[in-house]
């Protein structure tokens, strides 16, 4: 039994969130994987002095991914502590925002990936690597797809972790605050292109009503960034794609006949600024939401960029392409007076089926949907008693029949105006 550690995401120090591997039958711990390598250790010299001891992050709070035939583990690995200062830990700060592969048998480090260097976003990996095979030229390479909260999809080699893709390391805005030390550049992949807009200008901003333009213009003049590696700085910084930007937690759901993996994403930024702490604190700098409220929003709680605010996307992983996008999810209000197909924010994934079909819950408006794999066409909705922040799950009856179920829990941090909670566990199915 492999597992990941949780841990509490601020001050810096604190226990290591290291993962563990058990004997199942005696309880014995068989290895145990460093994630954030101690002295004399692969990737230590990527923290400044002794900034790696008793670092808390770090740590695989998703789902991790098995190849069995090869008998290798893939760690989706979260960010350092804290979140959004790291002066404390100057350096990349290896194994954070990093894939790991492992030796499943014994925790050996076969070879890693980081994603997001030095991270001040929270930009954890967030959901399960995904396996397939990788088809181009010929080849046939057994390869992992990681989906991130900044809207890219990394494809690597799953035996060596090279890219299949080109991957850029670019250069980024430095951090404003005193102490912090942000790293100069970012790896953006080539292909397949971002799953979320990764900046955003005036021009970008809604229009959806003319109350929401004029809030979202006042809003956005106040503030500086934009864009989606801009360091939170001394006055009010938009934070875009957001917390919960790109792909979250739900992850994607591939179709290996096809290659494709469909993915729901989200844009939902956030406004914050860093704020000095007070003589004797854990840190000098601590992260703060703009007054009483963190969410880039106008008055009605709709994002103040336009619309789409949330999609599904179906992406070539084998091309490096996006196959469709068609955006995910409708705000009701908004639908009646006209203004259609803005999507909504999702928390969940989902799944895709043999007979051609994708299912997923997880929009904040209480639907659950079916759409056509190839198209993206949405063919059903049925509206739930809360929203579905789940993945969907299918399954043979004893009848003979295919089922799809969900469950419509609401309630977490699922952005859910509404705040509706259930403990509903929905089933469906063809008539007879």
């Amino acid at each position: 039994m492999i597992t990941g550690y949780a841990q509490q995401e601020s001050p810096g120090r604190g226990p290591y969130g290291d993962v563990r591997a058990y004997d199942v039958r005696s309880g014995r711990e068989v290895w145990r994987f460093h994630n954030v390598p101690r002295p004399g250790e692969l990737g230590n010299d990527t923290w400044e002095g002794e900034s790696w001891q008793d670092r808390m992050g770090a740590n695989v709070w998703s789902v991790m991914s098995v190849d069995v035939e090869r008998g290798i583990i893939y760690l989706p690995i979260g960010s350092p502590t804290a979140d959004f200062y790291g002066g404390d830990r100057k350096g990349m700060n290896l194994f954070g925002n990093s894939l790991v592969a492992l030796d499943a048998s014994t925790g050996r480090h076969l070879w890693h990936f980081q994603m997001v260097h030095h991270d001040l976003w929270d930009y954890d990996l967030p959901a399960q690597p995904v396996l397939f095979t990788f088809r181009a030229d010929g080849r046939a390479v057994p390869a992992v797809a990681q989906v991130t909260k900044m809207g890219f999809v990394y494809v690597l080699d799953g035996v060596t972790g090279q890219p299949l893709f080109p991957v850029e390391e670019r250069p980024v805005p430095p951090s404003e605050v005193p102490g912090e030390a942000a790293w100069p550049t970012q790896p953006f992949p080539t292909k397949p292109p971002p799953l979320s807009r990764v900046s955003l200008t005036r021009e970008d901003l809604s229009r959806v009503t003319p109350e929401s333009a004029d809030v979202c213009r006042a809003l956005f003049d106040r503030s500086t960034g934009g864009s989606i590696f801009t360091p939170t700085g001394l006055k009010p910084t938009i934070f875009f794609p957001g917390l919960h930007g790109g792909g979250d937690w739900g992850g994607g759901a591939l179709d290996p006949q096809t290659g494709l993996f469909y993915v729901a994403a989200n844009e939902d930024g956030a406004v914050a600024e860093m704020r000095a702490t007070s003589p004797g604190s854990p840190l000098p700098f601590r992260w703060q939401p703009r007054g009483e409220d963190l969410w880039f929003r106008d008055a009605n709680g709709w994002p103040c960029q336009a619309p789409p605010w949330g999609t599904l996307n179906a992406v070539d992983l084998s091309r490096g392409e996006i196959a469709w996008r068609v955006p995910l999810g409708v705000v009701d209000e908004l639908a009646a007076r006209g203004v259609a197909k803005t999507g909504v924010q999702s928390l969940g994934g989902a799944i895709a089926t043999a007979g051609g079909l994708v299912f997923i819950g997880a929009t904040v408006d209480h639907r659950f949907r079916a759409f056509d794999a190839k198209t993206g066409e949405e063919l059903w909705s049925y509206r739930l008693p809360a929203s579905a922040h789940a993945n969907p799950m299918t399954f043979s009856g004893r009848d003979g029949r295919q089922y799809v179920m969900i469950a419509a829990g609401g309630g977490g941090f699922s952005r859910d105006l509404s705040r509706t909670v259930s403990d509903t566990l929905l089933a469906f199915a063809l008539p007879d």
